[in-house]
């Protein structure tokens, strides 16, 4: 062999591969699944939201936005917002753990794109005409404050102008804390603008949801002339805790879980989210004429 020859690699010589060639991996888009809480199945979430956030394995219901509730419910584009420019202030200038409520309340308003955590307007269910309030928990836990109180007390006085059935659907973590007894007023306003309205002859349906509790489950929210929870809704005033050490006793189990107070006769029905619109339409014909 010539001395300038280049040397042929053995094929036994490793340095001569590069490795075997695999195919690069597709990322995988994130958000594209769920699991679901209660039976821990993994769901397509497209699927889920196509079953009304339910879903598909066990029932289960998950909690939907204020404005995501109202889709589910009323006539394809037919919700006219009322109220919707009146929003929170910061009457106590309330502060904890190194932030002002009035920042907070500007960041949920970012987050959620509404200025209260309740939604108010009229809307047809079926073709019947309804004055709507939904809360929405995606703000501030759908707590009540001042303006919560405020649009509930104006979407009732509108549905007895109109004379229409009134539907409100809570979903709610209480009393709003920063706003100390302001808050706790709301629980008197609403139930007294919800008193005029009976003595109207109005009709109120009120949808409790996962969850519904504190000031407003005290409040409006079980004064409905028919009251409807959501299948596995936490329904309660205080919470499971405080009770249970309050009065030194174990609590029934399903405790303030809606089939619960079905049974104990606070709730007159359960129904079911891909139901709730034709049960609305029922119960509106029947007793709202």
């Amino acid at each position: 062999m010539a001395e300038n020859q280049p040397e042929q690699a053995s094929p036994y010589d490793s340095s001569a591969f590069s490795g075997p060639q695999t195919r690069k991996k597709r990322e995988m888009p994130e958000g594209l699944w769920m699991r679901c809480p209660q039976c821990e199945a993994m769901l397509y979430r497209k699927v889920v939201a196509e079953n009304l956030d339910v879903c598909t394995e066990c029932q289960y219901h998950f909690r939907v936005g204020g404005r995501r509730r109202i889709q589910q419910i009323v006539d394809t584009d037919s919700f006219e917002e009322m109220f919707a420019d009146i929003a929170p202030a910061d009457p106590l200038e309330f502060k904890w753990s190194g932030q002002t409520y009035a920042d907070r309340i500007r960041k949920e308003q970012a987050k959620t794109g509404n200025l209260e955590a309740c939604l108010t307007g009229v809307a047809y269910v079926k073709g019947r005409r309804v004055a709507l309030g939904a809360m929405d928990g995606d703000f501030l836990m759908g707590s009540m404050g001042s303006v919560l109180g405020e649009k509930i007390t104006l979407i009732t006085e509108e549905a007895a102008k109109q004379s229409l059935p009134l539907i409100i659907v809570s979903m709610s973590g209480g009393a709003r804390m920063h706003e100390g007894a302001l808050s706790l007023m709301q629980m008197a306003k609403t139930s007294a603008s919800l008193g005029r309205f009976d003595d109207a002859g109005g009709f109120f349906i009120s949808i409790l949801t996962d969850p519904t509790t504190g000031g407003t489950m005290a409040s409006f929210a079980m004064l409905g002339d028919i009251i409807i929870a959501e299948p596995g809704a936490l329904i309660g005033f205080a919470g499971q805790r405080v009770i249970a050490n309050t009065i030194k006793a174990e609590l029934p189990e399903g405790f303030q879980s809606a089939e619960f107070l079905m049974q104990k006769g606070f709730v007159d029905m359960i129904v079911a989210r891909k139901e709730l619109r034709s049960e609305i339409a029922r119960l509106i014909d029947y007793c709202a004429a």
